[in-house]
């Protein structure tokens, strides 16, 4: 702020014949400064992919107070304080796990909000390369207050949240059928007071015969300019699909568990393996298809037809909370293997775990590498071997790669070291007693 206010002082006193000259001036000499700043953290010899960049080759990264600073071939390492050889890993920008639970409280009675079964998010991202989550409408304009000072205040994982268009949140499936508590200007209320933090409007586990929660949730986005992610099925009768795409959602609203193959909902890909037309319009419409993986929503038979067809998933995400943690989801790091046993490439991966989500909750300050971002990034190395994926049916696909992160930095500090590759060796370090 010092070296910006220092070019306003400089443009106000000189004359205005020469002020845009001796601004462009004080702007060079800053520049040079910055060319010679300290590097805090240089990441050498890893093979960077950032798809909003384009970048899909070995280069180095140097980190500098909390921001990437630069990324090219060769990065000098004289006056670094941190060099940390990566080579023969990934090196990717923080990975943004678009649908998680993580309002974690002690609410015996709640299912997601302010309960045990939302997840206290520290302990579940940094180990996976996450330096972002997004929950998925734990709360609602009733307790995002709440979640807000209890949880994401205090987290060292960046969270963002879409708010859950039921008022009290994803409490129970109970207080999802009360239309009544499905307040859309109240909703976009709350989100107009925490437009940083909130990014969109969820609709949720609601078992009626009609649109109504998915209309109102559409309607909240519209006032406050935010998209919204729908959690679509238990209905009876079955809704259809297509109406819900084509009709119901907007360009840039999300249908999460995208794999899913439940009672009370149509499913994408049909009785003979093939997936639904009307899929691929909506994808081109504009439509955002997130994983939502869970303790239910990856199926493979239905997941393993759509990629061999071309549907790619937008988005790829846990749905992480307490019931699909230790089943088929796992992790993060998890989830995205699955993808690259299906055959997509790391770059589609990894687009799809950053790029594309921060697209998708308009934060395209994330997911990316440039020059100037906070340094969220993430060093994955690639297992070979023999391995067993399982799905939320308990059924195994083989496969033979394996994600693992190695490093994860948030704002540009260490927060997760598999195998101590950021520090010396104990007899490197001198003794201290």
């Amino acid at each position: 702020m010092k070296k910006i206010a220092s070019i306003v002082i400089v443009s106000t006193i000189v004359s205005k014949p020469w002020r845009g000259l001796i601004a462009s001036i004080v702007l060079t000499f800053l520049m040079l400064q910055a060319h010679g700043q300290r590097i805090d953290i240089l990441l050498r010899n890893g093979h960077v992919i950032d798809p909003k960049n384009s970048i899909d080759t070995v280069l180095d990264v140097a980190i500098s107070d909390g921001k990437i600073l630069n990324i090219a071939s060769n990065i000098s390492s004289e006056g670094a304080a941190k060099v940390i050889d990566v080579k023969g890993m990934y090196v990717t920008p923080g990975i943004i796990d678009m649908h998680t639970h993580v309002f974690h409280g002690t609410d015996v009675d709640s299912y997601l909000a302010n309960a045990r079964g939302s997840l206290p998010p520290d302990g579940f991202t940094f180990r996976s390369g996450v330096t972002t989550v997004v929950d998925a409408g734990s709360s609602g304009w009733r307790n995002f207050r709440q979640f807000k000072k209890q949880t994401i205040d205090v987290a060292r994982t960046r969270i963002l949240a879409f708010i859950s268009i039921v008022g009290s949140g994803m409490y129970g499936r109970l207080n999802a059928q009360d239309l009544t508590d499905m307040d859309p200007v109240l909703t976009a209320f709350m989100i107009d007071l925490y437009p940083e933090t909130i990014i969109g409007v969820k609709k949720h586990h609601y078992r009626g015969p009609d649109f109504t929660p998915v209309e109102r949730a559409v309607q909240a986005g519209n006032i406050a300019d935010v998209p919204v992610m729908v959690d679509f099925g238990e209905h009876n009768p079955v809704l259809s699909l297509k109406t819900l795409f084509l009709e119901k959602l907007r360009p840039g609203d999300m249908f999460t568990h995208t794999y899913s193959y439940t009672k009370g909902r149509e499913e994408v890909v049909d009785a003979n393996g093939k997936v639904k037309p009307f899929v691929f319009e909506a994808q081109r419409r504009g439509i955002i298809f997130d994983v939502g993986h869970g303790g239910g929503s990856l199926i493979w038979h239905q997941v393993i037809p759509s990629i061999r067809q071309g549907f790619l998933p937008d988005v790829i995400s846990t749905d992480l909370h307490l019931w699909s943690m230790n089943d088929g989801m796992k992790d993060m790091a998890n989830t995205m293997s699955k993808f690259l046993n299906l055959g997509m490439s790391m770059e589609q991966v990894i687009r799809r775990s950053t790029w594309n989500p921060a697209k998708a909750i308009k934060r395209t300050d994330l997911g990316h590498l440039s020059p100037g971002a906070e340094a969220d990034v993430a060093v994955f190395s690639i297992r070979q071997g023999d391995f067993g994926f399982l799905d939320a049916r308990g059924r195994r696909m083989d496969g033979t790669m394996k994600l693992e992160a190695e490093l994860t930095i948030r704002a540009g500090r260490v927060v997760w070291d598999l195998n101590a590759i950021s520090v010396p060796r104990w007899d490197e370090e001198p003794k201290r007693y």
